[in-house]
């Protein structure tokens, strides 16, 4: 394979010259380690477009075995879009809490606010066109959901492309996605993402690949985000605090939890006065 052009910043990133007999021994090797591999999840034993959109909003910056414990009371919880849709936020972030980034319940419920018949579109256009949906999760919905022709790039995807095709390792996205389309087994989208995902997750993982992720987190523990995690939780379980009492609950100093306060105001998961804090709409 020879070197990628450096793209223009006038013009589309140019896709790596990767030989057809290269790119269907790799389906072949990956579909066939699948087969004999891939994890029973139970996002894979449904088809439901809604379902699946649950898993993909939970597993964003989420491990996998926290969201196959959580998922099954949140679709038991809110089976339906039309349910998630009517239901109470404090109710959609009572069902959400243990796997953290609450904002996420938010986008959820937002998105299905915005499908007053409660069923989600089958083309990609107006799949990302509803709120909180971006590109990666509305071709996973439709593929995933409906075995679509598309082919969905994650951080994931990126590592097992990057690593199994000797690609540099900052390719530039759409040049990656260029790979991943002319990677893509036509008619077995849904396999072919599986074993991208689990053989990422379970051979690449265990080996390494030497490729470092893109961000990594600072620690959660003592952090911002953990005092706004701990008094939503709070919120969510006690219903409405005075300000005094919310810092006095989490053993915080005035001005810390203020700023726990006001930060989950500005992402519209809570509502406060000069006094009380609430979940909003509870």
């Amino acid at each position: 394979m020879s070197s990628p052009r450096r793209p223009s910043d006038d013009g589309p990133a140019p896709l790596p010259r990767l030989a057809p007999a290269r790119l269907a021994a790799l389906q072949e090797r990956l579909l066939g380690w699948y087969a004999g591999n891939g994890r029973d999840l139970p996002w894979r034993r449904t088809a439901d477009p809604y379902a699946i959109l649950v898993s993909e909003v939970m597993l964003q910056q989420t491990q996998v075995p926290r969201v196959v414990v959580r998922y099954p009371g949140f679709l038991a919880r809110f089976p339906t879009l039309a349910s998630l849709a009517e239901a109470r936020l404090a109710d959609v972030l009572a069902a959400w809490l243990g796997l953290g980034y609450n904002n996420r319940a938010l986008r959820l419920k937002r998105c299905a606010e915005a499908l007053p018949g409660g069923v989600l579109p089958a083309g990609l256009d107006a799949l990302r066109a509803l709120p909180g949906i971006g590109p990666y999760t509305a071709r996973a919905v439709l593929v995933f959901a409906h075995n679509a022709d598309l082919a969905a790039v994650d951080a994931n995807v990126r590592r097992v492309l990057t690593s199994e095709l000797g690609l540099p390792h900052d390719l530039a996205p759409a040049a990656l996605q260029a790979v991943a389309d002319a990677a893509l087994p036509r008619g077995r989208a849904r396999d072919w993402h599986n074993s991208l995902m689990d053989y990422g997750s379970l051979v690449l993982t265990a080996r390494g690949t030497g490729i470092a992720p893109r961000t990594r987190q600072t620690p959660f523990a003592g952090s911002p985000r953990q005092r706004r995690a701990r008094l939503l939780r709070a919120l969510v379980e006690r219903g409405p605090l005075s300000r005094a009492e919310a810092a006095a609950a989490l053993g915080l100093s005035p001005a810390d939890c203020d700023d726990a306060i006001a930060s989950l105001v500005r992402d519209g998961l809570a509502a406060a006065d000069d006094t009380t804090v609430t979940v909003r709409g509870a």
